[in-house]
């Protein structure tokens, strides 16, 4: 499990391309986001550096 602060998720449209940037990496993965607490939680195989990544890329990159 990973889990990420994400400072600059402000939204429910954040909260949507978090987890569309996340499933994009690995489509099975579960992935809860807490808007209040700006964290993101994601089950998956797949490296941390990955949803880093594809974080980033959306315009939220990790803290």
């Amino acid at each position: 499990m990973h889990e990420f602060k994400l400072p600059d998720m402000s939204c429910g449209h954040c909260v949507k391309a978090v987890t569309e940037a996340a499933q994009e990496v690995d489509p099975q993965a579960k992935v809860q986001v807490d808007l209040g607490r700006k964290q993101a939680t994601v089950e998956s195989a797949q490296p941390r550096e990955k949803f880093a990544a594809a974080l980033a890329e959306a315009g939220y990159p990790p803290a």
